[in-house]
């Protein structure tokens, strides 16, 4: 039902611009310190010292984004995959000491797999088998501490896709995401659905939802109003949805926050 409660993406060093706005209303906040190679290794104890600090007092929803810079969990590389999975596993440890109840990790399915899914055989099972490959530690660390791993649409031309993968660990700790541009550059470039239909497809699988808007040509990052989106019916599917994702503007430009936000409460879709 909308409004809906809308929070942001933001490193650790830049909750304090938009205080206010998080903690008096108890927005969610995604972190985004623990991408790195260097905030998983040698600056990790620094990290989790600056976000707890940050977070001080914060008592919404938290959740990070993982780690995915070179790190497919399709990885073809029987030797590379346990780096993957160490990786990631590294990264739910940052999670749960900085008290975040969500991590967003990168889809492994393409344009490239869309077209040529049929054209080997097993093409379908073999790619699953190298993420399960992968996932399967992280997955069950995940259960362990109560944290769900939200699968984000990077290059995703056919939701479902994406859907049968999470179906296919049949567990509570991995779930669905949606990049709002993502899905709508998709649309553009690879003819894709449009937003509000990988919204309905996730359906109750969806656990967290990056909010920005783009010119369909490249990932801008805009804030909502300023690129091609159709934003209510966007909303009226968010709307349908009982999961109660994390909703959050991912902006590139962190002070086009307000801006982002007061376009969407202005249409009363957020509140």
């Amino acid at each position: 039902m909308l409004p809906l409660k809308i929070g942001a993406c933001l490193k650790s060093s830049e909750i304090a611009d938009h205080y206010d706005w998080l903690f008096d209303d108890e927005r969610d906040i995604e972190l985004q310190d623990f991408g790195s190679y260097a905030a998983l290794n040698h600056e990790f104890a620094d990290r989790i010292a600056t976000a707890t600090s940050a977070l001080n007092g914060f008592n919404g929803r938290l959740g990070i984004h993982g780690p995915y810079e070179g790190l497919d969990m399709d990885n073809k590389d029987p030797e590379l995959r346990p780096i993957i999975t160490a990786r990631f596993l590294k990264a739910l440890e940052a999670a749960d000491r900085i008290g975040a109840r969500q991590m967003v990790l990168h889809s492994p399915y393409t344009r490239w797999y869309q077209w040529n899914r049929l054209a080997k055989p097993n093409y379908w099972e073999t790619k699953l088998a190298r993420v399960h490959d992968v996932m399967t530690p992280v997955v069950k660390t995940a259960e362990d501490y109560g944290i769900t791993l939200a699968i984000e649409n990077i290059l995703d031309v056919a939701p479902e896709n994406r859907r049968a993968m999470v179906d296919s660990f049949g567990s509570d700790a991995i779930a669905l995401s949606i990049d709002t541009g993502h899905a709508h550059l998709a649309r553009r470039m690879s003819g894709a659905p449009p937003v509000d239909f990988f919204v309905r497809d996730a359906g109750d699988q969806l656990r967290h939802v990056h909010v920005q808007d783009l010119d369909g040509h490249a990932d801008r990052h805009w804030a909502p109003g300023e690129g091609e989106i159709h934003w209510p019916e966007v909303f009226r599917a968010l709307g349908d949805c009982t999961s109660q994702p994390h909703l959050v503007l991912e902006l590139r430009r962190k002070t086009d926050i307000p801006k982002g936000f007061e376009y969407l409460k202005s249409l009363g879709l957020v509140c």
